[in-house]
């Protein structure tokens, strides 16, 4: 059998095999209200009905100013939780399993969508909808707005934020739940030195740095029970001298499985402007690096495009998943696909799509 089409269990959750979703920012909430919309459903949904084993949701903010763009779903309401919870039910009803990824974008909130704006790039003015971003330090990210530096006093109001966000994403039926720590946003802000410049509890060593990301972790597994999984994404590299860097990463997983976390889903960058080598699982050894140093199950991300090279990581024991992002939307059913490619026959192909077996 395949090793990526085995299926992965953790927590008592059963996930039917290793090939999952990216959670992908779609920018598509026009009455920027943070409420998903139809093309959630659609969008998620199709990947789930292509044979995904789990299916992320995109970064949702846990408060209005956590957002990347005005355009962005949130989880920081019942209106909100209410309008996933379809979504998170017809995910489950494929056969697939439901996640979502928490998130804070902290300095690099408050811009312009990446797509529909005529090209536009960068902070979006306040006459737009836009709004003043927080982070850990007072320091730009490049080109846009300097954030204000979070007092040490509203941090237990963010981690509050997030564990409050966790608890209604379980009730929507989401059933794993992952906190992003990655990219740039606000947690990563914390965890890098080429953005963390605190004198207090919160900066300064990897431990006070790592405070506030293990305060969420701990915060987001007491608010979700024992019998959920909760992920954490980082970014293994800053891919600048002086920054953040995989053995940090192997060190803070280590202390976030610790917190309650289960999985570490390892990708790179996107805190500071770089020069990223990227090419086909590019950051592949990233991952292997913080499983075999840590000791941490991992899933890896980042051009994994074909069904071979999937089952190499996975078989070799590189990560315990991969995760896909531009695969699926290329095609929502890529996992059906490279089953047939590996020669593995899948007992959950739609019966509605029975007559398009096997791919051409």
């Amino acid at each position: 059998m395949s090793a990526l089409f085995t299926p992965f269990e953790v927590r008592g959750t059963r996930i039917r095999n290793r090939v999952w979703v990216s959670p992908m920012c779609q920018y598509t909430v026009t009455a920027r209200d943070g409420v998903p919309t139809d093309w959630h459903l659609v969008h998620l949904g199709s990947m789930a009905r292509g044979g995904a084993g789990l299916v992320m949701a995109e970064a949702s903010a846990v408060v209005p100013e956590g957002r990347i763009s005005p355009e962005d779903t949130g989880i920081w309401n019942d209106a909100q939780a209410a309008a996933w919870a379809p979504v998170a039910r017809f995910i489950a009803d494929q056969g697939a399993v439901p996640a979502i990824q928490l998130a804070h974008a902290g300095r690099k909130a408050s811009v312009v969508r990446e797509w529909g704006e005529g090209g536009r790039r960068g902070t979006l003015p306040a006459e737009e909808g836009g709004w003043s971003t927080v982070s850990a330090s007072a320091e730009p990210f490049p080109r846009f707005a300097a954030p204000r530096a979070l007092e040490s006093d509203e941090l237990p109001g963010i981690v509050e934020a997030f564990a409050a966000a966790a608890r209604r994403a379980v009730e929507a039926g989401f059933e794993v739940v992952e906190v992003h720590a990655a990219h740039g946003y606000l947690l990563h802000q914390f965890l890098s030195p080429l953005s963390n410049f605190r004198d207090d509890a919160y900066g300064g060593s990897l431990e006070n740095r790592a405070r506030l990301v293990l305060e969420v972790v701990r915060a987001v597994r007491a608010a979700v029970g024992d019998d959920v999984p909760v992920f954490v994404r980082f970014s293994a590299t800053d891919w600048t001298e002086g920054g953040w860097d995989v053995e940090q990463t192997s060190t803070v997983a280590g202390w976030a499985c610790d917190a309650g976390a289960d999985l570490v889903d390892v990708s790179t960058g996107g805190l500071v402007l770089a020069k990223i080598p990227t090419g086909p699982g590019y950051q592949v050894p990233f991952a292997e690096e913080v499983a075999a140093t840590s000791g941490v199950p991992v899933n890896a991300v980042g051009l994994i495009d074909d069904a071979e090279h999937a089952e190499r990581i996975v078989a070799a024991g590189q990560a315990d998943a991969v995760m896909v992002g531009r695969g699926f939307l290329r095609d929502p059913h890529l996992a059906m696909r490279w089953a047939q490619e590996l020669g593995e026959t899948l007992e959950y192909w739609p019966g509605q799509y029975a007559r398009a077996l096997p791919f051409a």
